[in-house]
């Protein structure tokens, strides 16, 4: 079985279940255009506003016309407000704590600004030897350059690195940039499929290493 020196994780739906926190974000700058909220049963509208970056969510819910303002209204919202909405993934942290002993982590998220106070909050930055945001790349996913600057910044070739993820942008980025993709509770036609975290401490680090406690 490969071996891989290095794991990047997506955010949202890896290593938090936050949707509720992304429609209530998201919603709040809808109702400052006197827009419907989106519910969590228009699947498809939900779908989009936990996966993709922000102005793609706002060029699809106000219309591209909109965006530059949808993009300083966000700006003006304090986003720690809704972190507590944030749910930890099972298993996440002692996965976590597990896999940084032996390899480097990474973030690659199409969040933004919020990303580096979600991790101070749940006490998680000091996980991860780096953290790409949609703000640090021209292009978010599923473009591969959140990949490819990860992995430049980890100092690890791309074919040596696992990525996971939980959607069609991501497994679409990890195509584009060469790198090993596992989806994690979804089925998007990847060779690699987790149900949980303790399934991916035993994929990195060997049959061994995740049982226990995971």
């Amino acid at each position: 079985m490969k071996r891989f020196q290095a794991v990047i994780f997506d955010c949202d739906g890896v290593l938090f279940e936050s949707r509720q926190a992304n429609l209530a974000y998201y919603n709040a700058i809808l109702e400052s255009f006197g827009e419907a909220p989106v519910l969590p049963e228009e699947q498809g509208r939900a779908h989009l506003c936990h996966t993709a970056a922000s102005p793609e969510v706002f060029r699809v819910l106000l219309g591209q016309e909109r965006v530059a303002e949808a993009v300083n209204v966000a700006a003006a919202i304090d986003y720690r407000q809704f972190i507590p909405f944030m749910q930890p993934e099972p298993g996440m942290v002692e996965a976590l704590e597990a896999l940084s002993a032996k390899v480097p982590l990474a973030v690659a998220t199409n969040r933004g600004t919020s990303m580096p106070e979600i991790l101070r909050h749940f006490s998680l930055s000091h996980y991860f030897s780096t953290v790409v945001t949609c703000k640090d790349v021209e292009r978010p996913k599923p473009f591969p350059d959140m990949l490819t600057m990860a992995s430049r910044r980890l100092r690890i070739s791309e074919q040596d690195i696992l990525f996971i993820g939980d959607s069609e942008l991501d497994r679409d980025a990890a195509r584009a940039a060469g790198v090993s993709f596992a989806s994690y509770k979804g089925d998007l036609g990847a060779d690699i499929e987790l149900c949980h975290h303790g399934e991916t401490v035993n994929l990195v680090l060997g049959s061994a290493a995740g049982q226990g406690e995971l």
